[in-house]
């Protein structure tokens, strides 16, 4: 009998030292990539905002209450989408932002996005202060000269950056923030959706050419979600409050075309770089069409807020939110939720449909 238990514990014992190691081997491991840049709006910003005068800000409470730090200009309850894929990549801290990452931090990646940014330069200027995406690859030009700084000449900085994983996901803003606010703005009435779309493309792949020639040469390009299904779209023009709003949804699909076909045209005329489309609107559809499959109950309205559909306005400062979250595709009226933003982020990085991502998906794209 004392044999036997003897050898149970010995057994114990190896099994424990042998989950350990694997723990300790999974956290020391190599990221997949080396670092991880990031270019956007309030959808992945994790603080760029905080300090600049903006009406586009989510460094308080409620924001970030289900986040390990608090509130910190994620515009989420959690995670951003790019917190997910960064995980998933390997990293074991997240990504800073551009405001905050000091000395050799930036070595493993940089986000630059910024609120009520947009691919063109006035867009979102009725919220104030806000990195438009010419604004944010300045910033990284700024952020290459740090690295040929450290790494000591420009040849082993360009070899660096070349396996690094560049994340852009732009242009909600361009229809929210300007093509669908006729009272700021007159491009609405300048354009039709085809002519606004291929203004944007066309901004867009000369801030993209010039990434490329700061080093960039692993694209992720993220297509524009569903913003006529947004809380906000839905108080603003759905009769029934639940039926998503065509019009816009049809003007974000013409916009996310021309970017898929812009990821085909980059991967024929750029042989020393790869270029991937993830899609954002198909993925978000999901979630709409068949919540409960992802355990979601509420689809039309934000967890917390103001108005109809919680979709007048973001949360307010302080403001309760609803009790059961992870029940709520949007967390506010614009923004997903963290259970929304893991599963996107998730579909992201390795596509569970062929239409997640085109060519490839994230996993394979770091692999390169």
């Amino acid at each position: 009998m004392g044999c036997g238990l003897i050898q149970r514990w010995l057994v114990m014992c190896v099994v424990a030292l042998a989950v350990v190691q694997l723990h300790y081997e999974q956290a020391m491991a190599e990221p997949q990539v080396p670092c991880y840049f990031i270019f956007g709006d309030s959808l992945v910003d994790n603080g760029n905002n905080n300090n600049i005068q903006s009406l586009a800000r989510a460094n308080y409470l409620p924001y970030g209450i289900d986040f390990p730090d608090g509130p910190t200009g994620r515009f989420s309850n959690g995670k951003t989408t790019v917190d997910v894929i960064a995980e998933l990549l390997g990293f074991d801290e997240y990504i800073p932002p551009y405001a905050a990452a000091r000395g050799e931090d930036i070595l493993r990646g940089v986000n630059y996005a910024s609120a009520a940014a947009g691919i063109r330069s006035e867009t979102g200027q009725q919220l104030g202060g806000r990195i438009d995406f010419t604004g944010q690859v300045n910033n990284y030009k700024n952020t290459v000269a740090q690295v040929v700084n450290i790494l000591g000449d420009e040849d082993s900085a360009a070899n660096y950056l070349s396996k690094c994983i560049y994340s852009v996901g732009i242009g909600s803003n361009d229809y929210l923030n300007n093509y669908f606010m006729p009272l700021y703005y007159l491009t609405g009435r300048q354009f039709s959706p085809e002519q606004y779309a291929d203004i944007l493309i066309q901004e867009y792949s000369e801030q993209i050419r010039t990434l490329y020639n700061y080093g960039a040469r692993k694209f992720v390009l993220i297509g524009v979600g569903q913003i006529g299904c947004s809380p906000n779209a839905l108080a603003q023009s759905s009769a029934d409050g639940s039926t998503c709003v065509q019009r816009i949804n049809v003007a974000n699909q013409i916009f996310n075309n021309k970017l898929r076909a812009l990821v085909d045209d980059f991967n024929s005329t750029s042989r020393d770089a790869k270029f991937i489309y993830i899609n954002a609107y198909g993925i978000f559809q999901d979630l709409i069409d068949n919540p409960s499959a992802f355990g979601f109950r509420v689809t039309n309205a934000g967890c917390c807020g103001v108005g109809r559909n919680n979709g007048q306005i973001t949360c307010l400062p302080f403001q309760t939110p609803c009790q059961h979250r992870d029940e709520y595709v949007f967390w506010d009226a614009f923004h997903p939720g963290e259970s929304a933003n893991i599963i996107i982020g998730r579909r992201s990085y390795r596509a569970e449909k062929p239409s997640d991502a085109y060519p490839m998906d994230i996993r394979r794209l770091a692999q390169l």
